[in-house]
């Protein structure tokens, strides 16, 4: 099987692509490695990925309709995993057009050459954060109608759009609600790397809130083996891939201390509006569907991720944070 895996440089799309790899799929990956955090640590990843001879790599960006229609004209796909996406809340509030161009009108591409080209399935990443306002724990058919960031509102859009081409086409559409993951290589701007980062450095961290905030915090490899057991699905699903136990974030700091043998400084800050109290996901549907449910715990995946830092840490402490 073919798939054009997009985002390929980013934490999910690097496991996804990874474990897709392993198991023999052929990857076109693409990734515009954009400067949104140190794009070191992207290419780093792709490194990872380069070792295998069924991999094979395009600096592309999915709002380059030119470029894009190139790729499925070249290549006869028989999956798109859309991993491509601006992340990130709070920054999608100085920079929302972006946010838009990408996440919305980049899958609108995807889809639009893929009915194009006969190409029958997509796997598309969402977020948890479509959850704001809702009861916990979070179920896939509750109303998500309220997003608070410019990044949940683009990502309810692709959603939306991409309802519409399996509704118009045929086309079977899987979508994935990731909940806050985490792990070796991870995201510099969520708290998991940043907070290793900075406790490794001697720095303060900044906490937005008092710490009682939860999060369900996922580990990345987790999140890999749920998305590729959705290549399985068909027709038009959302499901949550979560880990199903709230951690509040002084619970993450108290590990990080505890691995690192380092005290975690902490500077307080005003709640931000833009961020969810506390986020949690039932993960009965993935259960159900693709018998998946998480395996890690965050005691074990906060070790695996310092001891990711300490390894390499001649190269993480120079990377821009």
């Amino acid at each position: 099987m073919r798939v054009l895996l997009t985002g390929c440089a980013g934490l999910i799309g690097w496991k996804v692509g990874e474990k897709l790899l392993k198991e023999g799929y052929e990857v076109i990956g693409i990734d515009n490695l954009n400067d949104y955090y140190d794009p070191r640590l992207k290419l780093y990843r792709l490194e990872q990925l380069k070792r295998y001879k069924n991999f094979r790599f395009y600096k592309l960006d999915i709002e380059n309709r030119e470029a894009l229609g190139i790729l499925f004209k070249d290549y006869n796909f028989d999956v798109v995993i859309n991993e491509a996406a601006r992340a990130g809340v709070r920054y999608s509030i100085e920079n929302p057009h972006v946010y838009f161009t990408t996440n919305s009108l980049g899958t609108l591409n995807l889809l639009e050459f893929m009915k194009e080209y006969n190409v029958k399935k997509m796997i598309l990443a969402s977020t948890s954060s479509l959850y704001a306002g809702q009861p916990m724990p979070f179920k896939e058919e509750l109303p998500v109608n309220t997003p608070i960031s410019p990044y949940a509102a683009s990502k309810r859009s692709a959603e939306i759009t991409a309802y519409t081409y399996h509704y118009l086409y045929g086309l079977d559409v899987i979508i994935l609600r990731y909940f806050t993951v985490y792990g070796p290589a991870g995201r510099p701007d969520m708290a998991a790397f940043k907070f290793i980062y900075k406790t490794l450095k001697g720095e303060p961290v900044e906490v937005y809130g008092d710490g009682s905030q939860k999060r369900d915090f996922t580990f990345v490899e987790d999140v890999a083996e749920a998305t590729v057991r959705a290549l399985n699905l068909k027709g038009y699903e959302i499901l949550n891939v979560g880990n199903n136990r709230p951690r509040a974030l002084r619970e993450l700091i108290e590990l990080i201390e505890r691995y690192t043998g380092k005290k975690v400084k902490v500077i307080y800050k005003d709640f931000h509006k833009a961020d969810m109290r506390d986020t949690w996901a039932d993960i009965d549907k993935a259960k159900k569907l693709l018998g998946w449910e998480p395996k890690t715990s965050l005691e074990e995946g906060v070790r695996r991720t310092v001891e990711w830092f300490k390894e390499n840490w001649e190269f993480i402490k120079e990377l821009k944070v």
